[in-house]
Parts: C-alpha cells; sequence; structure tokens
C-alpha cells in the first residue's frame, strides 16, 4: 500500500502523542521503500536495516519537528540518509578534499551521454561497485536529488570536492558502461 497524505496524516498525529501502534502502523508504509535507500548508502542488508531501525527511532523521538512543510516520506527519506552518512563516517569513511587545481568546471558534469538501453538497475549496479567517495556522491546527486550546496553539508565536504568526486565517479561509471557497450564512444 503506497502511503498518501490522506491516510497517514492521522497515524502521524497519533505518533507525535507516541501512540506505539500508530508507530508500528507508519513504520510499516515506509520501512521497504526507506531499507532501499539506506542499502544504496551502507551496501549490506543487514547493516541497512540496523541504519534504518535507528533512523525510525530518530524520527520518531522527533516527529514533533515534522509540520507538514515536506512530505512525511521525504523528511524520514533525508533521516534515512543521514543516518547512513553517519553510520560511514563513524566507520572511518575518509572523504579527502580535493585540491582547487584538480577542481573541472561545472559544465563538464553533464556531458555525458548514456544509451537509452541501459536499465537503472545496472547504472545503480555499476555506482555500487565504486569507490565509497564516488558512489555517496553520484548516489546523492544522480538517485536522491540532491545538488552541490546539499551534498557538501551532509557529507561535510566542500561543494567543489563533491563536483569533482561526481565527475571522477562518472568518468569511472563511463568507462564500465562504455565495457558493457551501453554508452556511447566519443
Amino acid at each position: 500500500m503506497k502511503p498518501t497524505k490522506q491516510i497517514h496524516q492521522p497515524i502521524i498525529d497519533l505518533c507525535k502523542n507516541n501512540c506505539a501502534k500508530s508507530q508500528m502502523q507508519l513504520y510499516n508504509l515506509y520501512c521497504k521503500g526507506m531499507i532501499l535507500v539506506a542499502n544504496r548508502f551502507v551496501k549490506d542488508r543487514f547493516l541497512a536495516e540496523d541504519v534504518m531501525q535507528d533512523a525510525f527511532i530518530k524520527a520518531f523521538k522527533n516527529i514533533k519537528n515534522y509540520k507538514n512543510e515536506v512530505a512525511f516520506g521525504a523528511w524520514l527519506k533525508r533521516i534515512v540518509i543521514n543516518q547512513s552518512i553517519d553510520y560511514l563516517k563513524k566507520n572511518k569513511l575518509e572523504l579527502v578534499s580535493i585540491n582547487e587545481e584538480v577542481y573541472k568546471k561545472e559544465d563538464e558534469e553533464n556531458d555525458w551521454n548514456v544509451s537509452s538501453e541501459i536499465s537503472i538497475d545496472v547504472i545503480v549496479e555499476k555506482i555500487n561497485s565504486l569507490k565509497e567517495k564516488y558512489r555517496l556522491v553520484l548516489t546523492l546527486y544522480l538517485l536522491e536529488g540532491y545538488d552541490h550546496q546539499e551534498i557538501s553539508k551532509i557529507l561535510n565536504i566542500t561543494e567543489n570536492t563533491s563536483r569533482t568526486h561526481l565527475l571522477r565517479g562518472k568518468k569511472i561509471l563511463k568507462e564500465q558502461l562504455k565495457n558493457m557497450s551501453y554508452a556511447e564512444r566519443y
């Protein structure tokens, strides 16, 4: 069952009053989608479940701060993403800043052609095989829709580093797809 505003708003209101039954209902509405989000970051189903559980705990503790300014799913997704990033940081993920001279033009970000024959699952699989620093930025930028300013705040890196990781990650991804004959050759 896909959650809708009409269905889950009364549940959210009850959750704000610490109703355990409503919390379980809300959990059941969103757990499958949120585990997919967490799994894109931590790349392990069991760890993703732990991250998701921690994110739900955090969400329920802070649900009184939810003001309906964005869809509840988007609010919860942000918590899951932040919890995933926090988990990776705790496990000594190193996001090294790149020197300014390595930085490339932002215009080059959009210089990327991929065949329409490729499925999103293949792209996600290839993204997941990248180094963490590239995988995180590509996931946040390409799959989750964050911009460089948001990514820099989430990952605690500069916007230039975010752009550089995106460019390098896309270059590696493009090469992998070329090897599979999915990306157009120049």
